[in-house]
């Protein structure tokens, strides 16, 4: 039934095998991902699927491609071996300023808070996503201060640069990636801002600037865009313009769907990945069982 529309993964984190629980895919689990993916269905390039849901050229049946947020060096160390055995293309998506070395992603400094002795409360596993939520709606000087305030309340101080853990590629292990002609690199922002908390000037300055930066970098076209955080309430549509005006030729969100015929390729819906997830979550989602149960449950919502 859903065979011609296709699927974008969205990817964050990995790291080697582990037993416990986080946010990263281990690369046991992304191989067998990997393997259930060469098996079913056919991964294609990003642009590749923009340049048919532009031309009207029908897709090829069962397409996935492959997304990954944020720049983190997990994804040189553990996907892209994978992605060179299997041969898949896949999409990175980078926040400058990260790679750049000027500082690091906000959100990794709340999740490295969140595992220091004496986090409070709000940082527990079950409560953190409402607390990000409630970052996500201040504007960045605010947020930022209310990170640092966190921290002296705890007593720990956020170091300048992130743990291994948190560590961004450089730009030579992004150039590697991007000349295998298996990997192409996209812009995330410069910071990582919620794009509803800036206004249209510094909107703009984060997605032009975001370009040109990796564009020096890598010294190749950037053409993809991701939205920070990629909720319908984090941008306006004033700064979905801003993505179009800025030379961008596709831009991915976090909304849960398929992409087919009639699909914005600015607003491109995306399956988001997670280190919990197990074989049967993954199909469930690969398959379209969890698409077509979304449908069905809207369909009751408005009734």
């Amino acid at each position: 039934m859903s065979a011609n529309m296709a699927r974008i993964l969205m990817y964050h984190n990995f790291s080697s095998p582990s037993k416990s629980k986080t946010d990263a895919v281990d690369v046991n689990a992304a191989r067998s991902q990997i393997e259930y993916l060469r098996r079913h269905f056919h991964v294609v390039p990003l642009t590749q699927l923009v340049e048919q849901l532009k031309s009207g050229v029908p897709m090829e049946k069962n397409s996935v491609v492959l997304t990954i947020d944020d720049g983190r060096r997990n994804c040189y160390e553990f996907f892209f071996p994978l992605l060179k055995e299997f041969g898949m293309p896949a999409t990175f998506f980078v926040v400058s300023s990260f790679v750049r070395r000027e500082d690091w992603v906000w959100t990794d400094k709340v999740l490295w808070l969140a595992e220091q002795s004496g986090a409070p409360d709000e940082l527990h596993f079950e409560r953190i996503d409402a607390f990000f939520e409630k970052l996500n709606r201040l504007r960045p000087e605010a947020r930022n201060a209310q990170i640092d305030s966190l921290a002296n309340t705890m007593n720990v101080s956020i170091p300048r640069q992130p743990p291994p853990k948190y560590e961004a590629c450089s730009w030579s292990q992004l150039r590697e990636m991007a000349d295998s002609g298996l990997v192409e690199i996209g812009s995330h922002s410069v910071t990582h801002p919620i794009l509803t908390t800036l206004t249209d000037r510094e909107s703009w300055q984060e997605l032009t600037l975001s370009r040109t930066q990796i564009e020096e970098g890598l010294g190749r076209k950037i053409n993809s865009f991701c939205f920070p955080n990629g909720k319908a309430s984090d941008y306006r549509p004033a700064q979905l313009r801003q993505v179009i005006d800025a030379g961008y030729t596709s831009a991915v969100v976090t909304r849960f769907g398929l992409a087919g015929n009639g699909s914005d390729p600015y607003e491109l819906p995306r399956i988001g990945v997670g280190g919990t997830f197990d074989s049967l979550h993954f199909s469930k989602y690969l398959d379209g069982v969890e698409h077509y149960q979304e449908k069905l449950k809207r369909s009751f919502d408005r009734r």
